[in-house]
């Protein structure tokens, strides 16, 4: 530092995604980076666990060339390459990076299961949120989903933890439980509660604006509907209540 010498330490990760070795590394240094990414794909994640000079809710968007890295300036069009392509079982959702609002797609496959216990699998998707929703959609929207197997994913690889594309992923899997396509040009912004409510997420507008830019003009959200029920039942995805 008396120098003004910048210098990069490269070091391990543990299971639970801290630094490995003493907790003094991190505090003697000015900055934490941390770049992941699914190792399939080429789409890298640049993020500021610590910053001590700036913010750390800015993250950086990269993909892999084979000169190195290259930045990505609209992350959004290449996680949306396939998606408005009229196919059951595609959602398109908006989460928040840091501060910046990107548009990716959710795809969820429902099949007959041939297990006691069927099965829930997730690829960049907590499997406790798609139990959750599963049983949500069972109980309040009456889709047969107790003898069927799940499998939802985020398409190109990324990885979603926050509750922003619970309608999405909750709309895709009655649109492949049903085998209709959902329609063109809608994006779903909302987490759902027990009750099967739309509850509001941080940032609303911000994402609003951003599928508006890419042409998204079918935008579902609290503002427009209470419940995943309503919502469902707009897009003719509804099944009738048994007696």
């Amino acid at each position: 530092k008396a120098l003004h010498i910048p210098l990069f330490l490269v070091g391990h990760v543990t299971k639970e995604g801290t630094i490995s070795g003493p907790k003094v590394l991190e505090h003697i240094v000015d900055s934490v980076l941390e770049l992941s990414g699914d190792r399939t794909g080429d789409l890298r994640i640049l993020r500021a666990i610590k910053n001590r000079f700036g913010a750390t809710d800015e993250v950086g968007v990269f993909r892999m060339k084979e000169f190195g890295f290259e930045s990505v300036t609209n992350p959004s069009e290449m996680l949306l390459e396939y998606a408005d392509s009229g196919v059951p079982g595609s959602a398109t959702v908006c989460v928040m990076e840091g501060t910046r609002p990107l548009l990716v797609e959710i795809q969820a496959l429902v099949v007959s299961s041939q297990l006691a216990m069927p099965r829930r699998v997730g690829r960049g998707i907590n499997l406790p949120r798609i139990q959750v929703l599963s049983a949500v959609l069972q109980k309040h929207c009456y889709l047969p989903l107790a003898s069927t197997d799940i499998f939802a994913s985020v398409a190109g690889g990324f990885e979603v933890k926050e509750p922003s594309i619970d309608l999405g992923l909750a709309v895709a899997t009655a649109s492949s439980l049903n085998n209709k396509p959902i329609k063109e040009k809608s994006v779903f912004i909302g987490e759902i509660g027990l009750l099967g409510e739309i509850r509001s997420v941080n940032l609303l507008d911000r994402r609003i604006k951003e599928a508006k830019r890419l042409g998204f003009t079918n935008i579902i959200s609290k503002k427009t509907h209470k419940s995943v029920k309503d919502v469902l039942s707009d897009f003719n995805l509804l099944k009738k209540k048994k007696n």
